[in-house]
Order: structure tokens, then C-alpha cells, then sequence
């Protein structure tokens, strides 16, 4: 290989703390790396920022990403109508909600309509804190490809392993946080309110409505737009009420991303197999780092994953579908015949999310998880049967501990899970 390979001409390896026994090789391997369509200054910079041990994800270069992105689609302020009309649907929202959970309301927020960058940056570090571990495990995954592979006719040594592993961090942490800032910044434009995602990514959760996106997703419906409102609001409600009341979610799901990147893995010989059958089809250009870079973007080099990454996908699928599936239900239960447009926008949420939403093309994106529609069908109608069978204060009380929650195999048969868990007495913790 020859050329600068896309080096800027100011380009100094020794700028950047190699040593001068240095081999060629890994500088030839730091070259290589901006074929990926990163720049080069950048990805060194924050290689001596972070060091060995600074986080990847950076909350600053991520909420830039996410805000250049969503100024480009366009960002209005909220007015005192937004606000007006946002408090009067959450009250709505809350009054029919107390006939459908026990979850207590929550008190009213100073701000109850946001913008779509009042939410993007009151969001941004939590989305940093939720995927780091993600990028940790490449970054580890990668580094572990360098000890065991030499390179050239040289093996690689401990100091030169050294010497390279904070490029590698920089380099994985540039690579997902571009992807996540794409990923949130498209969230900012869809997202109804500020729990919508259905993921906990406050510490303290309370509803707000966004009114651009709100207007947006009423857009040809025919529908009124306070019904819309009030039905989006009813679900924001119930999610602010489930996160406030079940803490322990957020780092359960943090958990479980974390045990699926502790698991990542990279198998050369197979990631070879893939490249050259994408050179072979022309899904791949060697020639342009744009095309290596949506090639890695679309998963295209996704490693094996191991029985422990699948547990941990599952255990991640069946929450996000358990929390969608009981809005869903609340939802429904909480409206009863109150909006007569209710069927219609029913089906319009259930046909958007076959198309896949923001939320669920991110893990797609980045776990490869696949959050079904007919999974959350599935948690919906487990919820109603719970209920059915228990009541509305013992169902709620589920979310109290989550090994009183079913797995995936569990849905079949209700009665069977329910017999088989016992809820504890003292549950004082949830009202």
C-alpha cells in the first residue's frame, strides 16, 4: 500500500505518542484506518484525550452530531399555547389513567411541552452512559484481533499493543458515536414525548409532550388534533409513571447491553469471507471509505454472536417488549370508548412500528436486536390476561422485582407463569 492513505500532509505518527522502534507496520495500520471515513486529526486527538480509559462515547461530539442533524430538518420553540395545550391533555391523560394502574401520578412538570432539542439535550448523556459498553466491547474486540494476529512478518509486542490501543478506542468510539448521533438526532424528529422510546433515560422521569412531532404524526389522519393529543398523551403519561416507579429498569437494560458487548468477538477469517463476497457484488468499494464505512453502518461485518450475547439480546428484547407491551394495554384500558378515533389511531401506531421506528432501527443498528411488533402484541395481551387472573394492583406490582417478570417463553401460558412466582408481601415501594 503507498500514498499518505488519505493523511492530511501535516500527518505525524510521533505526534501522537508512538515511540521511535515504532514498526512500519502499525503505522501502515493507522493509515489503513481512514479508509473507514474518518478523519484521521480527529480520531488521534481523541485518542490522546481519552487515553486508555476515558469514556468513547463523548456527550459533547454526540449531542453536536444529534443537533447539526436536527437543525437541518428544522427545530421550532415552544410557544405558551404548546404549553397550554400540553398541560390540559396530560391532565386528561392522568385522570383516565388512575381507572387503569396503580401507578400513582406523578406532580406536574414546570415545562410540560418540549422542543425537539430540549429533548435531544436532556437525553444526550444518558444515551452516551447506555452504549458505552457497547463500544468498549468492540474496542476491546478489535485490540484482542491485534494480539493475536501479527502483522507482516513481525509479531505484534506488548509495548506496540500498548501504543495502539488507545487508537483503536478512538477509532470504535468515533464509529458508534456517529451512528448514535444519527440514530438520536432521527429520534428528536419522531419521538411524541419525552418517554416515547419506551427506554428509562431520566433519572427522574416526568411527561412532556412534544408539540412539533405531535402535529407531524397527526399529519393527514383526518383525525382531530386534541384526540391525537390526548392519545399520545396517555401513553406518555403511563410511561413516566412505570420508569418513576420501577428504578431498577435503566440499569437493567444497561446491564444487558453490557453483557452483549462484553461477549463481542471478531473473526478475521469470517470478516474476510464477507468482504470479499461484497467486493464480489459490488456492495463494497475498497476504493471509497464512504461505501466500507454504510457497509459497517448496515451491520454488514456483524461478528458471531456468542449463546451468552443471545441471552443477553433476549433478555433485552423481552423487557422493551414487556414496557411497550403494558402502555399499549394501560393505553387502551385508560381510553375505553372515551375517543372515537381511538381504533384509527390504534392502527396508525401498529402500522408505523411494522415499518420499524427510530427506536428500533438504533438496536438494530447496533445490537442487531429486532424488537417485533408481534412480540409486543404478545406482551400487551399478557398484560390484560394478568390482570384478568389477578388484578390490576397485584399486575402492576410485577414490575416490582424483575424475576417476577415472564421470559419469552413464559406468554404461552399465563396461569402457569403466575403460578410458578410468588409476589412478595412488602411491596411498599411501589406507591
Amino acid at each position: 500500500m503507498s500514498g499518505n492513505f488519505g493523511f492530511g500532509p501535516d500527518f505525524n505518527p510521533d505526534d501522537f505518542n508512538l515511540d521511535a522502534s515504532q514498526s512500519a507496520e502499525f503505522k501502515e495500520l493507522f493509515a489503513q484506518l481512514s479508509n473507514f471515513g474518518l478523519n484521521p486529526q480527529t480520531l488521534f486527538a481523541a485518542a490522546n484525550k481519552s487515553g486508555s480509559s476515558g469514556p468513547l462515547i463523548s456527550s459533547e461530539v454526540l449531542r453536536d452530531l444529534s443537533r447539526k442533524f436536527i437543525a437541518s430538518q428544522g427545530d421550532l420553540p415552544v410557544g405558551s399555547q404548546d404549553i397550554a395545550d400540553a398541560q390540559v391533555a396530560l391532565d386528561i391523560a392522568n385522570t383516565w389513567l388512575d381507572e387503569a394502574t396503580n401507578f400513582p401520578a406523578l406532580s406536574r412538570s414546570n415545562l410540560p411541552a418540549w422542543s425537539r432539542r430540549d429533548w435531544l439535550d436532556s437525553t444526550i448523556p444518558n444515551w452516551a452512559n447506555l452504549i458505552e459498553p457497547l463500544a468498549n466491547g468492540m474496542a476491546s474486540a478489535l485490540t484482542d484481533v491485534l494480539r493475536a494476529s501479527p502483522l507482516g512478518e513481525e509479531e505484534v509486542s506488548a509495548p506496540e499493543i500498548s501504543a495502539v490501543m488507545p487508537i483503536m478506542r478512538a477509532f470504535m468510539g468515533s464509529l458508534i458515536t456517529n451512528q448514535l448521533g444519527t440514530s438520536v438526532g432521527q429520534l428528536a424528529l419522531a419521538v411524541t414525548g419525552s418517554n416515547d422510546v419506551a427506554i428509562p433515560l431520566f433519572n427522574q422521569s416526568q411527561a412532556r409532550l412534544i408539540p412539533q412531532n405531535i402535529s407531524a404524526w397527526a399529519d393527514g389522519l383526518d383525525i382531530p388534533l386534541d384526540e391525537v393529543r390526548i392519545f399520545l398523551a396517555i401513553r406518555e403519561a403511563a410511561a413516566s409513571r412505570l420508569f418513576t416507579h420501577t428504578p431498577w429498569l435503566a440499569e437493567y437494560v444497561q446491564s444487558a447491553i453490557a453483557s452483549f458487548g462484553s461477549g463481542i468477538k471478531i473473526d478475521i477469517d469470517s470478516i474476510q469471507e464477507q468482504a470479499e463476497r461484497a467486493l464480489e457484488t459490488g456492495e463494497l468499494d475498497i476504493n471509497n471509505p464512504e461505501s466500507i464505512t454504510v457497509a459497517i453502518n448496515a451491520g454488514l461485518f456483524k461478528p458471531v454472536q456468542s449463546p451468552a450475547q443471545e441471552a443477553a439480546l433476549a433478555k433485552l428484547e423481552i423487557i422493551l417488549a414487556l414496557i411497550e407491551g403494558w402502555i399499549d394495554y394501560i393505553t387502551t384500558k385508560a381510553v375505553g370508548d372515551r375517543l372515537p378515533s381511538y381504533p384509527a389511531l390504534s392502527e396508525t401506531l401498529r402500522r408505523r412500528r411494522a415499518t420499524k421506528s427510530p427506536t428500533q432501527q438504533l438496536f438494530a443498528t447496533l445490537l442487531g436486536l429486532e424488537v417485533s411488533p408481534r412480540k409486543m402484541r404478545e406482551c400487551s395481551h399478557f398484560w390484560f390476561e394478568v390482570e384478568s387472573e389477578i388484578g390490576i394492583a397485584e399486575r402492576d406490582q410485577r414490575w416490582e422485582d424483575p424475576a417476577l417478570l415472564p421470559r419469552a417463553q413464559d406468554l404461552a401460558d399465563v396461569k402457569k407463569f403466575l403460578d410458578s412466582t410468588v409476589v412478595p408481601d412488602d411491596l411498599s415501594g411501589l406507591i
